[in-house]
């Protein structure tokens, strides 16, 4: 008997703008196809000398960049195993942000949930009162918001994080690393993690993270970090440029790849690149509710992602709706997520898009919403 395995339809690049995985540049998924290297020898030493500069640029840091085979999800459990200790306060806006919170409960840290409305940010002033009110070692938060296109302002919380004596800011930039300028080392991000499937444009499966020395000196307190997660093995593994498990290492020579083509590109007009495609979108939106077709963003000025816009619909559409029907033009976006799936829907802008195919998609967008 024969066995067909059904694909997707071949599509040329600039039609998948799912806020993650995002689509990847045939050449990077073509350097996936390298044979095999040990993964204890000379030439896994060299890849990953080869590719920590470039990680250390876009991070923003002259620590380490770790790198994990696994998803996100797997450094956010390393950032509560190794960096929390008994009480923490998760800053909650969306539903990844509440992942994170629910992580720290599964781990057996006593949590509070400092909860704003989906859709706004969290501000310094409402942290700080919130430290103000009681005795924490560790705060989490997510930085982009992937499921509201919200943008937390993650150097001013970090300010408040760090007026009080020890007390370590845990970010989630899944959606923001490699997006925007995150600056891990300036900001004092005593833990950051990204995956490599949102704005960095790879395939899914790798991990990176930067912990600073106050993380590792807290992880040194802490007996039960576990193995695979373990941020000091991580820590020792780079300084011999390995990693403390066997990597994936296709996806590596696939990093190679990305990361010289961000090298080229230059991080800054990456980051403007971004920019300038949310702000395509912020337009559209406010073109189209003038038209009065009703959409409005849900996040407001000043709390809004450059990687990802999540926008409400007019009364009478649904998220599954109006993303089936752009799936039969050709285009692929996402329904809201969790309370907002029938509500809004939602654009990753990020990764090697750029304005002219984020155009094509709205052009298409609008004739699906068009009365």
């Amino acid at each position: 008997m024969t066995h067909v395995t059904a694909r997707e339809p071949a599509t040329d690049f600039g039609r998948f703008f799912l806020p993650g995985p995002t689509e990847v540049r045939p050449e990077v998924l073509a350097a996936q196809a390298r044979p095999m290297i040990g993964h204890r020898g000379t030439a896994i030493k060299e890849l990953i000398a080869e590719i920590e500069p470039g990680l250390q640029r876009i991070f923003g840091t002259c620590r380490p960049v770790y790198v994990s085979s696994s998803s996100a999800t797997g450094l956010m459990e390393a950032a509560i195993r190794c960096c929390s200790r008994e009480r923490v306060l998760s800053l909650v806006n969306g539903a990844f942000s509440a992942r994170f919170q629910e992580i720290a409960s599964a781990h057996g840290r006593t949590v509070e949930a400092l909860e704003v409305p989906w859709g706004r940010g969290h501000t310094a002033d409402i942290l700080d009162t919130a430290l103000g009110r009681g005795s924490y070692d560790a705060v989490t938060v997510v930085q982009s918001e992937t499921s509201t296109g919200v943008l937390n302002p993650v150097a001013e919380l970090a300010e408040a994080v760090h007026r009080r004596d020890d007390v370590l800011l845990l970010v989630d930039s899944v959606t923001g690393v490699g997006g925007m300028a995150v600056e891990a080392d300036r900001c004092q991000l005593d833990f950051v993690l990204t995956g490599s499937q949102k704005a960095l444009a790879l395939p899914p499966g790798l991990a990176f993270g930067v912990a600073q020395e106050a993380a590792l000196r807290r992880a040194e307190t802490i007996p039960n970090r576990g193995t695979y997660f373990d941020i000091l093995a991580f820590e020792a593994g780079l300084a011999k440029h390995q990693t403390p498990n066997t990597p994936a290492v296709s996806l590596l020579y696939a990093l190679r790849m990305q990361l010289a083509r961000i090298e080229a590109e230059t991080p800054a007009m990456r980051y403007r690149r971004h920019a300038d495609m949310a702000a395509r979108v912020w337009q559209w939106v406010e073109e189209m509710d003038d038209r009065g077709i009703g959409l409005s963003m849900l996040a407001p000025e000043g709390y809004r992602s450059p990687t990802v816009s999540c926008i409400c619909l007019p009364e009478g559409r649904t998220g599954p709706e109006v993303t089936a029907r752009l799936k039969d033009r050709g285009f692929t976006i996402a329904p809201g997520y969790g309370q907002l799936k029938d509500t809004t829907i939602r654009i990753g802008h990020m990764g090697d898009h750029t304005v002219a195919e984020l155009d094509e998609l709205l052009h298409h967008l609008e004739g699906v919403l068009a009365p």
